[in-house]
């Protein structure tokens, strides 16, 4: 059974940082793209940021320069480093394993909120 728990949220100034980490089970974590994903009240969830296997990375336009992704094969983890943030960045924050844009899994865990005040 897959599980994704999400945790390293909070409320932060804008300008302050976060580490998320997403913690994986249940599927061959090391051979999956992984990503990071949000959604704001009333808008729909959103690509963040990706991981390859192998270690490739992809930003959407808005996070670029701000957020890096990475990845530890060791503890099926994957960590999102969000730094600059902006009351933009308020949304609730989800990882999932990735294929292009795409979530893999149609199962989601509870995501971890992040809250940027101006």
């Amino acid at each position: 059974q897959v599980q994704l728990v999400e945790s390293g949220g909070g409320l932060v100034q804008a300008g302050g940082s976060l580490r998320l980490s997403c913690a994986a089970s249940g599927f061959m974590f090391r051979v999956n793209a992984m990503a990071w994903y949000r959604q704001a009240p009333g808008k729909q969830r959103e690509l963040v940021a990706a991981i390859t296997s192998g270690g490739s990375t992809n930003y959407a336009d808005s996070v670029k320069g701000r957020f890096t992704i990475s990845r530890d094969n060791a503890k099926n983890t994957v960590y999102l480093q969000m730094n600059s943030l902006e009351p933009e960045d308020t949304a609730l924050y989800y990882c999932n394993a990735a294929t292009g844009v795409v979530a893999l899994f149609a199962s989601w865990g509870q995501g971890t909120q992040v809250t940027v005040s101006s």
